[in-house]
């Protein structure tokens, strides 16, 4: 149920960032919209994990809030290890 509740909060925000009109898009078709068919790859560097997608919808918003993650969560005063994630850095790439 927590995860599920972590999920819920950064897909909320997600659309939020994402302005109009996917702020106001259901479940359903956000996730066929955005979510369906996203290729990617996942690499591990030193302590971080670094998550790629190519041809992401909306990718220039997304770089925007969500490339760099961990310096600009250190930026904010916020620690960017993630403890569930066995203190792993999170960080994404769009191509």
């Amino acid at each position: 149920m927590s995860m599920a509740l972590i999920v819920q909060t950064a897909i909320h925000q997600m659309r939020n960032r994402l302005g109009a009109p996917c702020a106001s898009w259901s479940a359903e078709y956000l996730a066929s919209s955005i979510f369906h068919g996203l290729d990617g790859d996942v690499r591990v560097a030193q302590d971080t994990i670094s998550v790629t997608y190519y041809n992401a919808p909306n990718a220039q918003q997304l770089r925007r809030h969500y490339e760099h993650l961990p310096q600009k969560l250190m930026s904010q005063g916020v620690d960017p290890h993630i403890p569930w994630l066995y203190n792993f850095k999170l960080d994404f790439r769009f191509k």
